[in-house]
């Protein structure tokens, strides 16, 4: 029960952080973090695939609707969560995969990069391709995923130092 209180109040922290904050910045005009993202990248592996699909939607929906985005985030955000168990089996710690939460003392810090960096760009790619609803632009959609999740993946690595885990595997 204590770990699903924890997990109700870090969704309801970067829902309001999103939409209140991070939707408000806009780095030289186009470059937007969307940190929202996070939750579902450090949702445990143990956890349901069903449920994780569910809570991706269910956050992708709830930013769509503070947004007025018409699902666009909904459909990045379930296709994150679905692809995302995949990604924990390349990087994540093979010994003990059915039970670790993704964070950077427990990928250490180069994998547990690599595994941001290939989530989010994936999800905002897949986010501004559908926004944009046309692959005639499909170099500016690919210029804007790479730069939000620039901002985005510096923002995650900023939330993995300040959460105070002072071990990381290399």
């Amino acid at each position: 029960m204590n770990m699903s209180v924890r997990y109700i109040f870090m969704f309801i922290v970067v829902v309001l952080l999103q939409v209140l904050l991070l939707n408000n910045i806009c780095f030289l005009g186009f470059i937007n973090p969307y940190l929202y993202v996070y939750f579902i990248l450090v949702l445990p592996s143990s956890l349901n695939k069903d449920l994780t699909l569910l809570l991706g939607f269910l956050l992708g929906l709830v930013i769509d609707i503070f947004c007025g985005t018409l699902g666009c985030h909904a459909f990045a955000t379930t296709a994150l969560a679905y692809l995302k168990p995949y990604f924990q089996k390349v990087f994540g710690p093979r010994e003990i995969y059915e039970s670790v939460v993704p964070s950077m003392s427990s990928y250490g810090m180069k994998m547990f990069l690599q595994y941001v960096a290939y989530l989010v760009f994936i999800h905002h790619f897949i986010f501004f391709l559908i926004e944009a609803f046309t692959v005639s632009n499909i170099g500016h959609t690919i210029l804007y995923s790479f730069l939000c999740s620039i901002f985005t993946i510096l923002l995650i690595f900023l939330v993995e130092k300040l959460s105070g885990k002072k071990t990381y595997r290399e």
